[in-house]
């Protein structure tokens, strides 16, 4: 089992339950939105924040970002680590039918993907220290430059990138910026690029 010294924070019982099998760690639930109006909760997330660290680990729809960013700025995004999963279709059998948008929550993901997103999360702080220091950071002006923000194009080019490194749409210019320094190096994420530009057909431009 992956051991982590950060708190784990999901959104309910079946996503902790699901982590408890894979990783070893104290694993708190924000319970739904409750986080947003429970002051005793919140306390405790700052208190642990500030102590050891939080992980973040919501689903990849509209109302695990709305949790992630309300966490965020609740603790100070110094303390907090962000694990991602990708979003994929589907549902979970423990449900009859799937949720708003069709989407696998944390507890349907398949355990290597939540394990590569903890990983991830973990290695996110001193890769992207390193990579600013030694001036290798992929950069907003990269971003322009590639036509993934900022241009006429840059939505879908966006979209199609982060679906095909398994990563969540609903990243911010920001998230997205922090998650490719911790994943690729700037030529690394260029060839990805010319890849996709090479591979995508013309119905799709």
């Amino acid at each position: 089992m992956l051991k982590i010294e950060q708190v784990i924070l999901v959104e309910g019982k079946y996503d902790a339950a699901r982590l408890a099998n894979l990783v070893e760690a104290v694993i708190l639930t924000t319970d739904g939105f409750r986080v947003i109006k429970d002051r005793a909760l919140q306390a405790l997330l700052k208190r642990l924040a500030r102590e050891r660290g939080l992980i973040l680990l919501t689903d990849s729809d509209a109302a695990g970002f709305k949790i992630r960013h309300f966490v965020t700025g609740l603790v100070g995004a110094q303390y907090v680590l962000q694990a991602y999963v990708p979003a994929l279709a589907g549902k979970e059998p423990r449900k009859d039918v799937p949720g708003r948008e069709g989407l696998l929550g944390v507890e349907g993901v398949p355990d290597y993907l939540i394990l590569q997103g903890l990983q991830d999360a973990l290695k996110s702080a001193a890769v992207i220290s390193n990579r600013q220091t030694a001036g290798e950071a992929i950069t907003y002006s990269d971003l322009y430059e590639w036509g993934i923000s900022g241009t006429a194009d840059s939505a879908r080019r966006r979209r199609e990138l982060l679906r095909r490194l398994g990563l969540p749409p609903r990243l911010s210019k920001k998230e997205l910026l922090g998650v490719l320094n911790t994943l690729y190096t700037r030529d690394g994420l260029a060839d990805q690029l010319r890849e996709m530009e090479t591979t995508e057909s013309p119905s799709d431009k």
